[in-house]
């Protein structure tokens, strides 16, 4: 079942969301439009005092995918995954320096060093990681102007450190262990990436493993903990690890530096939390917090499988939930393009010339356009993103690529944004 589809009133109020199958009667009967494409949004043709219900809009931020759901009461309404490009904007900023240092070397050797009179104000976050505040953001202020939101939760922390680190800081469920053995759990999942540590094996129970034994002193250190399938734990009994994989060195050395090394995702998501968290506050909707040891223990009481947006409908204290949708928006950040005039190739030398001006014919190339072709050998409709050309001939990626589609046959759907959407 798809998502529902947004409703807006004559002067773009939000109303409530309605059923795929109600908003295409609406649609047959005439008595709206469609106002966006994606997300799906429907405009009413005739004022409605109709009443909001409130709705709670829920995220479940990741280093390369963020979760994002709707809950009308204890119903999933509207699921979406927005995928990141951090790893993209990292990359090219990395091209970018070396470009830069190796014209630097060539033409100004003896240029005075710049590098240590840079300041960076309080809070500052790397490009890669505030594009994942921003990208957030972005569709949160989007999300509150489609649909009548009334709060927010968040996922504050991926894993909440201080609880595994010191059982008795508060809260019964903590002390019970139950909630603790979560946070652990999800914890060793992500690090050692549901594999066994020993022999690797994916796809079998795993039991969480002392790496230095309990029996000979080893302690409850997240640090000193691994995931190993049965038959390697039992294998290495009270073992040293050092003696149980003696004739392993690679891979004795692969575990204990893996052991103390952090989750590179997990820090990505724990340094951009507090910023998130006052972004969303900019909006003045109230806002609450859980974790992602709460999130997996409910998701694991609900016996809902594992997926982004299922895990953001999962944050925070929830009783039940009721999923009226199985096909999430997968949304995924492309950016807007670059504003360089000239691309290189990989050696960094000029490579192709790149126009000024990117609008042509009043088209750019991301517009998603519909097209009707009534003569000529291209005969038929075509719906899909295109690709402008100074000709006024255009290509357009449908179901697979259509080349020259003049301008006159095209019309605007949804300008772009940024993103591609998909199901």
């Amino acid at each position: 079942m798809s998502n529902f589809a947004f409703v807006l009133d004559t002067t773009k109020r939000p109303l409530a969301p309605v059923h795929p199958a109600k908003a295409r009667l609406l649609l047959k009967e005439g008595k709206v439009a469609v106002f966006k494409l994606y997300p799906f949004t429907i405009i009413l043709k005739e004022v409605s005092n109709a009443t909001c219900p409130n709705l709670e809009l829920k995220i479940d931020p990741g280093s390369k995918t963020t979760g994002i759901a709707i809950v009308q009461g204890n119903k999933v309404i509207f699921g979406a995954e927005l995928t990141h490009r951090g790893q993209a904007i990292k990359a090219s900023l990395e091209s970018r320096r070396s470009l830069r240092r190796s014209r630097r070397n060539r033409h100004t050797r003896y240029r005075k060093a710049k590098f240590l009179n840079r300041t960076r104000f309080q809070g500052w976050l790397a490009p890669s990681l505030q594009h994942r505040v921003e990208t957030i953001s972005t569709w949160v202020k989007r999300l509150l102007k489609l649909a009548p939101i009334s709060s927010i939760s968040q996922e504050l922390v991926r894993f909440d450190l201080q609880q595994m680190e010191n059982p008795e800081i508060s809260g019964t469920e903590y002390q019970q262990g139950t909630l603790l053995g979560y946070e652990v759990r999800e914890y060793l999942l992500n690090k050692w990436e549901r594999k066994c540590a020993y022999c690797g094996r994916e796809n079998v129970p795993l039991q969480v493993e002392h790496i230095h034994p309990k029996a000979k002193g080893g302690s409850n250190r997240i640090s000193n903990l691994c995931l190993a399938c049965s038959k390697c734990n039992q294998k290495k009994g009270t073992q040293s690890i050092e003696k149980f994989l003696a004739k392993k060195p690679e891979v004795l050395n692969r575990i204990l530096a893996q052991a103390k090394r952090p989750l590179k995702d997990a820090a990505a998501v724990n340094s951009t939390r507090w910023a998130l968290l006052n972004k969303l506050k900019e909006t003045g909707l109230p806002i609450a917090t859980g974790s992602g040891g709460l999130t997996k223990f409910n998701r694991a009481r609900l016996n809902l499988p594992k997926t982004h947006w299922i895990d953001a409908a999962c944050v925070a204290k929830i009783e039940s939930l009721k999923l009226l949708t199985n096909k999430p928006l997968l949304i995924k950040a492309t950016g807007h393009g670059t504003r360089q005039m000239c691309r290189n190739d990989k050696l960094g030398f000029p490579d192709r010339y790149v126009p000024r001006f990117k609008s042509v014919k009043g088209f750019k190339t991301g517009d998603i356009v519909k097209a009707i072709v009534v003569n000529g050998k291209k005969v038929g409709r075509y719906m899909g993103r295109v690709a402008v050309r100074t000709t006024g001939s255009f290509n357009i990626s449908a179901t697979k690529l259509v080349q020259g589609i003049s301008f006159k046959c095209c019309q605007i759907v949804q300008r772009k944004d940024g993103y591609n959407y998909g199901f």
